[in-house]
């Protein structure tokens, strides 16, 4: 196995991150239920899954035989940080908040120091995010490579660098705007407006009484007209 990692270097990272980005399209991320097992096949024994269970905590879920090589035993249900030592853990944590959050993919760059029985070893790590079941991004695609004579286990690595990458969804819609051509053209012309007969002051809702309409009686012609009487008493 580590004849096969030291001729073929860090390509695996590339190809699962090729095939991240065949699922995703032109979404942020693809979902967790998407990935399958044979189309990382070349790269499965360094592939991993992680969940988010706290902010800055990720446990492996899914794990394969390259990581439980590098720590001497099953790496199922371990944080991911115990790949790390402890002086790179605060790093590594910050981090796994970037890509949960911005979203972003990560590309670690790690190194362990030679001890006894423990030649140096570089080591790659790729962070890919994931969408889970339930929408919300809490799951991680990734990938560790240690190029090298791994020596006595358990190995951890300081990190020496990252490279972390935003991800832009190519959903997003232009807005197009007319030039200003376009807009003289499109702009309603003005009307002019023709004076007009004030109006008669209304009185106020609510509180005018009603008006009485005028009526204009004339004698009817069943009563008498009335006549002028003179007394001289």
């Amino acid at each position: 196995m580590t004849q096969h990692v030291s001729n073929t270097g860090f390509s695996p990272l590339a190809q699962v991150e090729a095939y991240w980005e065949a699922l995703r399209g032109t979404r942020l991320m693809p979902n967790r239920a998407e990935i399958d097992p044979r189309g990382i096949e070349q790269a499965l024994e360094y592939s991993f899954i992680v969940e988010r269970i706290a902010p800055g905590i990720a446990r492996l879920r899914i794990a394969g035989s390259h990581l439980s090589d590098l720590m001497g035993m099953e790496v199922r249900g371990m944080p991911l940080t115990s790949f790390i030592t402890p002086g790179s853990r605060r790093q590594v944590s910050d981090t796994l908040e970037e890509v949960f959050e911005t979203p972003a993919a990560c590309t670690l760059h790690l190194h362990a120091e030679e001890a006894a029985g423990m030649p140096a070893l570089d080591a790659r790590m790729l962070l890919l995010p994931l969408k889970s079941d339930l929408g919300d991004v809490s799951r991680l695609l990734g990938v560790l490579i240690a190029v090298g004579d791994k020596g006595r286990s358990p190995r951890r690595f300081d990190v020496v660098r990252n490279s972390l990458r935003p991800i832009i969804s190519e959903t997003a819609t232009a807005v197009i705007r007319p030039t200003p051509v376009e807009a003289d053209q499109t702009k309603p012309k003005s009307v002019p407006v023709l004076p007009t007969a004030p109006e008669r002051p209304r009185e106020p809702a609510g509180f005018a009484e009603p008006r009485a309409s005028f009526k204009s009686e004339t004698p009817r012609k069943d009563a008498p007209y009335l006549r002028l009487v003179k007394s001289d008493d």
